[in-house]
């Protein structure tokens, strides 16, 4: 397997990256297992040390994470030490729904930019084709239809399109579409948009939506890739697959932890993966899963453990015009 995904537009995207959002909640894998010890959740900024200094070279953040900031300081002071260089990094953020109108795009990555003390980022995606008021709070539940905007995301892939002519982003793309709009970006687009970030994992396999998108020549980028989420542990949550028996005998097989097997399978299907999480030891094992191959029957276990069961609905906003899970992909 490669370690880096070519883009449409001639840039390459490294297969994993570390996810950054709300680390203090994301990492319900970890505290299920026993013996770990665990750094504060909430401290970004050394964990994004220690991911750089473990191998890590794509980091996947978000105006709405309220930790680019953090990020921006670990990155500046690994420069700092000579250990990279800001060319070795791929650095993604993202524009919420609250500042979808073309002006407004920019604005956001240029707010963005400051934060983490950088020129530029390497790819700028669009969070949700859903958008709300710039007035309205950026999650706003229970605020109903009077939230929403009125902009369509085709306002805001110009938006987007501008950031790539200033420089002020190297790729842009989408997160969270699906196939119709998807399409419908792509019937208006100048540049083509290179990913569509969605969640992916072995319980919600999202096959029909990857190929669609491998057939425009857009690589799908696949977060919650071990289906573990805000709710994991509680009542009527699916059960996460790195907690499948069935994973760990595959894992013993190649020496390897539940979550590299996951992994190695998400990277095997052409996905890059941003998996999250606050241990060290974690952050060391995730990068480790290029020296093996599942063997057949393996991946036609995983291939059957599709339940269709998506952990990120966003169905508080199910009535917003442009929700994008009304469809099958």
């Amino acid at each position: 397997m490669s370690k880096a995904i070519p883009l449409n537009d001639g840039f390459y995207i490294p297969v994993i990256g570390l996810g950054t959002y709300k680390v203090s909640k994301l990492c319900m894998f970890e505290l299920l297992s026993s013996g770990l010890k665990l750094p504060n959740p909430d401290d970004v900024e050394n964990i994004v040390k220690f991911a750089i200094d473990a191998g890590y070279r794509h980091f996947d953040c978000a105006w709405i994470h309220e930790n680019e900031e953090a990020v921006g300081k670990a990155i500046k002071a690994k420069i700092i030490e000579n250990v990279i260089k800001r060319e070795d990094l791929f650095i993604t953020t993202k524009v919420w729904n609250n500042f979808h109108r073309r002006e407004k795009v920019m604005e956001k990555l240029k707010l963005s930019l400051r934060e983490m003390k950088l020129n530029y980022v390497d790819l700028y995606l669009i969070h949700w084709p859903i958008g709300f008021n710039e007035t309205s709070k950026t999650v706003p539940l229970g605020d109903g239809p009077g939230a929403y905007s009125d902009v369509d995301y085709l306002e805001t892939w110009k938006g987007m399109e501008d950031c790539l002519s200033c420089g002020f982003t190297r790729s842009i793309g989408l997160a969270n579409f699906n196939s119709e709009q998807i399409d419908r970006i792509l019937r208006h687009a100048k540049y083509k948009p290179v990913i569509n970030q969605i969640e992916v994992h072995p319980k919600f396999s999202q096959k029909k939506l990857i190929q669609f998108c491998k057939e425009r020549n857009i690589v799908v980028s696949a977060y919650y890739p071990f289906g573990v989420g805000e709710q994991t542990g509680t009542t009527r949550f699916p059960e996460t697959t790195v907690l499948d028996d069935n994973i760990h005998k595959i894992g013993r097989k190649y020496n390897k932890s539940a979550a590299q097997v996951v992994l190695n399978y998400l990277v095997s299907l052409g996905l890059c993966v941003v998996p999250k999480s606050i241990s060290n030891l974690r952050i060391s094992e995730y990068i480790k899963i290029f020296d093996f191959q599942l063997e057949p029957e393996d991946v036609v276990y995983l291939d059957s453990c599709n339940r269709n069961n998506r952990i990120c609905t966003m169905r508080a906003f199910m009535d917003h015009p442009h929700y994008p899970f009304r469809i099958e992909y």
